[in-house]
Parts: structure tokens; C-alpha cells; sequence
């Protein structure tokens, strides 16, 4: 399975006493694979230092650069699905390049995906992800 993950949710399950935290855990554990770009991690980086320090920040991209179950891509066509915000349509170009299942997400912006019927993107929150990878 592969998933994108947007950056608030990244965020969200960085600290060891956040309920987000197995997603973190799962993603180091290499239970799923997950899509990157360059603009992606740059935008984690950014908006982790905005939460926890620059150190724990650049460590956690680093880490993620460097994961055995990350697939970094560069997109060549994008999309330009979400207006609401278009700098959400980085994870969506992510999601189609490298043929993602889910994008986990709090962020309603992504909810136009649902309507748009090519290309298939299912955008998911935390919660709906927990059930699927975990089968509850």
C-alpha cells in the first residue's frame, strides 16, 4: 500500500503523546510505503520547525529521505485538482506519480478529489487509515 501523507498529519504524529503517534510508528516499521517529492519534504521541514526544533525537523526529513519504504518521485505533469489552495496540489501530483492508494489528511481542500473521477484519488483522514492498515 501506498500512501502520501499531508503535512498536518505528519506533524500531528511526531510527539510521543500524540493519539496520531502509531502513524509515525507504522511509517518508521515500514508497514506502508510513502510518496515524496522534493517540494513535499521541504514543506514538512518547514512546517515541522514551525512545531518542534530545527533539528528534530531536519532529522525527521533526513530520515524520511533515506527511508527503505519511501518512493520519492518527480512529478512531470501536475494536476492543478485543488483550487482552494493550490499549494496542496504538490501532494496530489505526488499521489499520482507514483500511483499512491490514499493521501492521509485532515484538510477539506482535498474532499474535490472525491468527486473527480480521473485521476482515482482517495483522500482519507488519520482515523479512516488506523482502519484500514490495522483491518478495524
Amino acid at each position: 500500500m501506498i500512501v502520501i501523507i499531508d503535512s498536518n498529519c505528519l506533524s500531528a504524529s511526531i510527539s510521543k503523546k500524540s493519539p496520531y503517534r502509531w502513524l509515525f510508528d507504522a511509517l518508521r516499521n515500514r508497514e506502508f510505503e510513502f510518496g515524496i517529492t522534493t517540494d513535499i519534504l521541504a514543506e514538512y521541514e518547514e512546517h515541522l520547525q514551525s512545531y518542534f526544533n530545527i533539528n528534530l525537523a531536519h532529522n525527521v526529513t533526513e530520515g524520511l529521505l533515506n527511508s527503505q519504504n519511501a518512493i520519492l518521485v518527480t512529478p512531470t505533469y501536475f494536476w492543478n485538482l485543488i483550487e482552494a489552495d493550490q499549494d496542496d496540489n504538490k501532494f496530489v501530483d505526488c499521489a499520482v506519480a507514483c500511483q499512491a492508494d490514499y493521501i492521509i489528511t485532515f484538510d477539506h481542500h482535498f474532499d474535490i478529489l472525491k468527486k473527480i473521477p480521473f485521476p482515482r484519488i482517495s483522500p482519507i483522514t488519520p482515523k479512516e487509515f488506523f482502519a484500514i492498515l490495522y483491518q478495524q
